[in-house]
């Protein structure tokens, strides 16, 4: 990552637009800079002067906290049965490592490689890796962060199989070519002892029964290879192709899993042919002949109980006939056979047991079943096996995310509020036992701020998540969905040519904490108001048609009673076809769609549970055929009672107290006289592609068209993107379409002239104009029922490049001001009293003792630059030109350490920050290329330093950009080892031995040391120093890994520069012999040359 550069004072002016760029009423002022041109009224130094900033670059640094979520794409899995920690590889490098609830570990290989395998050094705080590169790595778990201690990379052999036997340090690694080599875990470097193909063919699966090793090879043979003899003791032949292989605990029986869907169980003393072979799902034929061949058994493991049957669990093997079956995992114990049905196919399996030793009863008592895009853990204690409650956030991509909110430090009862009501709903019929993966240790640390992660998905469900302390643990599930009714096949296929998938797809939330109201906006053009109660209802949903497209040739006088008052008599309104919500549906059979929603809202009375319960939904209407577009940007605020939301046509202002549409305008209409590009008004159905300016990727510029309310989980928003709107003025103020990107209330100065704050909201617009438009609220709030809102253009007009994205007001001493909110109160309490019914609203207003003249900052920023005014002069104080080449996708005010700063990310995948109100440069990294529209549309800051996206489909990645909390992570992390006492052994009389362990490991030093077996072949295998570094010596420390660490390390230092000093010294013989023979033959010349 590479470090900022300051920009320079005055870098990147630029020339006004037409009107102005960036003044005030009719848009004169200032242009860019990063501080304001000298010559500017005195007024303008004094909000200057008196603001004292307190953030530097000091306080910023970038780093990766945690990932949460399932791991996309696994591919391995692995168990350490005595830490109880749990590993899962992915085919994009990754690692994942989780113990108890809070140890959540990410590891990531730099080559991005697909992980084959996984194997622990069962408490010795170790893991191996094996990737499809060919390349084993060591990892050190001693660690908050695991590291790379050594790598060894196969140059001539591909990577098919590994083992590594409990408590050994030899590492038995199998090849395509059939070959088995052994690597010592604690140099890792290859023994010169090989097992050669020519003995057995097409290697895929090892275990060790010291001094034999039981190797299967995917053609059908099994061989018992004795070390010590270097012979193949047995062989054992089968028609069928094998999969996997199981040793019985005694080590007189081996199971094999084939091809055909049968299980041979094998004798040592009968090598012939299998002492049993069944096909569990076979049908049995009449005539007596061998049962049906069925689908290949994948995997087979074969786990003894000491006052049971033993159990024989395998995945696979189901029937070709029942082809529509889902992936099952088969369960026998004596003669019962269990199928369970999984909703995605199997990956891997590991049965955990309560012994690490091979060599005794197994005592299986879970299977840890790994599935394509989920992780369960099924209960073999009990006859149902039932499974046990997940306590991780895997389920976080149940239906794809499509938009995510973050808060952080937000009111300390909303968690337990929301959890109690989210408890009530979960799934009944868990196994009662504990979470069997339980590994690792975890505190909460020095944070202890609440912080709230939502994410809004596909299916129209809304998950509120606690993430305080870098956790993550689902609170609470709302289904914006419920408050529709289902849709019917074929019936009239309305929605069907609007939406192409995914009606209820949720497209953009807010959410007021304090208040307690959540607005969810869908991509069918609809918005839900929601207000959060504890108590049960059963009422109908009010609701309100929007009709945000219009037609100036189709002059219709709107109704008297609602058309909006505008006092600015400067301000020329053309007639609007319609300004009202519409209660009325027309839709005539064989006529053009007019004045119809996309979805239809229940009519009847609906019962709604404690939590979140709709109060509203407001829907755009089809308009002479044409769909209403998508919702671009949303805002409540629930001092005012109000919603406002917008697309490319318009913006639409809602009373959510009275059920009444204040205001549904097209944008240039907002504009009256005060439009900086004197256009004029026309039908937005003539140009169909959206250029107005949404923050919007896509590959092409076709792509930004709206006409059709699109998921926006389709797959032309996965891939690779290029931009495609123009920023330049000049090409697109010929085009009537404006798009609404940001809206925000606050109490501000709306006019030049004003000398206090009144109530407004501020629209910002995809060609960078930013509007003020005035509410005129019910002098008390005993009228608020009774009286209108009047919502009024204060034809204020101020200017930036390109599309707004978010605003903020600080007050004259540069503090964040928030806007007015109504402290929650539950809308169906039991107490019906006058206190309960009253509204108690919190006001943010600046004090009333400090000069009001021009003591209020306005924080615009767009996705190229950011302004600061001073209000209500409107005076451009700051402007700072943040990207030319680029754009911004996301950007918040937030605080930090008690200040304020802008945070922005751009599509290059810079990370800045920027003081307030001077836009001085804090931190600019380069971090995370965007190479989707996943990150683009899920990434967001909030407070105290943190941000996050969706790192991919089914994982949260969670970062800080705060130095404190850099510093600071290491505390907060878990630790993945914990020192836990070996089991003992059991007293194994004769078989004492037959297994290995640690008795037997002077034998293995002697069979595969150098001393006995020799060097390998140097172009065999490459070893890589890791960078585990000192901590990883230090980590490792008193394992058995651990003694040798420090002196493997110096060796292969001291080896390497020995090798290099030999290379040399070779090279400096050759020269100087090339030198001596060049010298005699010179020499025999010279008397002929001197002749």
């Amino acid at each position: 990552m590479k470090k900022f550069n300051f920009r320079k004072v005055l870098d990147g002016l630029t020339a006004s637009s037409p009107g102005g760029s960036g003044g005030g009423g009719g848009g004169s002022g200032a242009g860019g800079g990063s501080v304001h041109p000298a010559g500017t009224a005195g007024a303008a130094g004094t909000p200057r002067e008196e603001v004292q900033e307190t953030l530097t670059s000091d306080y910023f640094q970038i780093c990766k906290t945690v990932r949460h979520g399932f791991p996309y794409l696994p591919t391995a899995l692995a168990f350490d049965p005595v830490q109880k920690i749990l590993a899962i590889g992915t085919r994009t490098g990754a690692i994942r490592i989780l113990g108890r609830p809070g140890v959540d570990c990410y590891c990531q290989h730099e080559s991005g490689a697909a992980v084959l395998q996984l194997q622990f050094l069962i408490n010795e705080g170790a893991l191996v890796s094996a990737s499809a590169d060919d390349t084993l790595h060591l990892w050190n778990l001693r660690q908050k962060r695991p590291a790379i201690l050594h790598s060894l990379k196969f140059n001539r052999e591909r990577i098919t199989y590994c083992h590594l036997p409990f408590q050994s340090k030899w590492l038995y690694v199998g090849t395509e070519r059939g070959n088995t080599h052994i690597v010592n875990i604690e140099s890792f470097i290859l023994s010169g002892y090989v097992i050669m193909w020519n003995k057995a063919i097409e290697l895929i699966i090892v275990f060790v029964s010291l001094p034999q090793l039981l190797i299967g090879y995917e053609n059908g043979t099994v061989v018992l290879w004795d070390l010590r003899s270097k012979r193949a003791d047995l062989r054992a032949y089968y028609d069928e192709a094998i999969h996997s292989v199981a040793w019985h605990h005694e080590g007189k029986q081996f199971m094999c899993s084939h091809s055909d869907g049968s299980l041979t169980l094998w004798n040592l003393k009968s090598p012939n042919r299998p002492f049993q072979t069944t096909i569990p799902h076979g049908k049995i034929q009449r005539d007596g002949k061998k049962p049906e061949s069925c689908k290949p058994i994948l995997k087979v493991e074969y786990k003894t109980c000491k006052n049971s049957e033993p159990f024989v669990i395998f995945s696979g093997g189901l029937s070709y006939d029942k082809a529509c079956r889902r992936p099952s995992l088969t369960i026998m114990h004596g003669k019962a056979i269990t199928v369970l049905e999984m909703d995605h196919p199997i990956v891997d399996f590991l049965t955990l047991c309560e012994t690490p030793y091979p060599n005794e009863f197994q005592e299986p008592y879970a299977v840890v079943v790994l599935l394509e895009k989920d992780l369960i853990v099924v209960d073999l204690t009990q006859s149902n096996f039932p499974i046990f409650e997940n306590p991780y956030p895997i389920d976080i991509h149940e239906s794809p995310v499509t938009c995510t909110e973050y808060f952080a430090d937000c009111p300390p009862d909303l968690i337990p509020v929301l959890y109690s009501v989210g408890a009530k709903h979960k799934k009944q019929g868990y196994s009662n036992k504990e979470w069997p993966i339980s590994g690792g240790a975890w505190n909460l640390g020095a944070q202890t701020y609440p912080e709230i992660i939502i994410t809004g998905h596909a299916d129209g469900s809304v998950k509120f998540w606690d993430a305080s302390a870098i956790t993550l643990q689902m609170l609470y599930k709302l289904k914006t969905s419920k408050v529709f009714e289902k849709q019917k096949l074929g019936e009239g296929k309305a929605t069907a040519e609007i939406v192409e998938e995914d009606p209820f797809a949720v497209q953009m939330m807010y959410w007021c904490p304090e208040s307690r109201i959540f607005c969810v906006a869908g991509v069918s053009a609809y918005v839900v108001v929601y207000r959060f109660s504890k108590h049960e209802v059963n009422t109908e949903i009010a609701s309100l048609e929007v009709r945000l497209q219009y037609e100036v040739e189709d002059i219709i006088t709107p109704e008297p009673e609602i058309i909006p008052q505008f006092p600015d008599a400067s301000s020329q309104i053309p007639s609007l076809k319609s300004l009202s919500g519409s209660t009325n549906t027309v839709a005539c059979e064989g006529m053009m769609k007019d004045s119809i929603p996309c979805l239809s809202v229940k009519t009847r009375p609906v019962r709604m549970p404690p939590g979140y319960q709709a109060d509203l939904v407001i829907q755009l209407v089809w308009v002479d055929g044409e769909p209403p577009q998508q919702i671009t940007s949303l805002a409540v605020n629930s001092a005012y009672g109000l919603v406002a939301f917008g697309n490319c046509n318009g913006l639409a202002v809602v009373d959510f107290m009275q059920k009444t549409v204040l205001l549904s305008m097209g944008t240039l209409d907002l504009y009256g006289s005060s439009d900086p590009y004197q256009r004029q008004p026309r039908s937005p159905r003539k140009s169909k592609q959206f250029a107005a300016g949404l923050t919007e990727l896509s590959d092409s510029p076709v792509s930004l068209e709206l006409e059709r309310c699109k998921s926006p989980t389709s797959e032309n928003r996965e891939n690779s993107f290029s931009r495609s709107r123009s920023s330049s003025v000049s090409s697109i103020d010929r085009d009537s379409k404006e798009a609404i990107t940001a809206l925000y209330f606050m109490e501000s100065f709306a006019r030049k002239n004003d000398s206090a704050v009144s109530p407004c909201l501020w629209v910002g617009t995809g060609l960078g104009m930013v509007l003020i438009l005035s509410l005129n609220l019910p002098a008390s709030d005993d009228l608020r029922q009774s009286e209108p809102v009047m919502v009024s253009p204060s034809g204020t007009v101020l200017t930036l490049k390109g599309a707004v994205l978010t605003f903020a007001c600080l007050d004259c001493v540069g503090t964040l001001t928030h806007p007015p909110y109504e402290v929650w109160r539950d809308p169906h309490s039991a107490d019906d009293g006058e206190k309960t019914r009253k509204r108690k609203l919190v006001m943010h207003s600046p004090s009333s003792s400090q000069d009001m003249g021009d003591h209020q900052f306005a924080v615009i920023c767009s996705e190229k630059q950011a302004k600061v005014f001073s209000l209500p002069s409107q005076t451009c104080l700051y402007v700072h030109n943040i990207t030319e080449t680029s754009f911004l996708l996301r950007a918040d005010v937030v605080t930090l350490c008690n200040s304020v700063c802008l945070a922005c990310f751009c599509a290059n995948g810079h990370i800045m920050t920027l003081s307030l109100p001077s836009l001085r440069p804090l931190l600019d990294i380069n971090y995370l290329p965007v190479t989707d529209m996943r990150i683009a549309r899920t990434f967001c800051f909030t407070n105290e330093g943190q941000a996050l996206y969706l790192s991919s489909p089914t994982e949260i990645q969670r970062l800080t950009y705060s130095q404190e909390m850099c510093d600071n992570l290491q505390d907060m992390l878990g630790d993945l080892f914990t020192p836990v006492e070996t089991p003992e052994a059991q007293n194994r009389g004769f078989l004492k031995g037959l297994f290995g362990g640690s008795g037997q490991a002077f034998d293995r030093e002697e069979l595969f040391g150098e001393a006995t077996a020799g060097k390998a072949s140097r172009s065999l295998a490459q070893h890589i120093p890791g960078s585990g570094g000192i901590e990883g010596m230090r980590g490792a420390a008193g394992g058995v890994i651990g003694d040798l660490t420090r002196a493997r390390i110096a060796l292969d230092e001291r080896g390497q520069k020995l090798g290099e000093l030999d290379e040399r010294t070779a090279s400096m013989m050759a020269s100087a012999e090339a030198f001596s023979k060049h010298a005699h033959e010179v020499r025999a010349l010279a008397p002929h040359t001197q002749n």
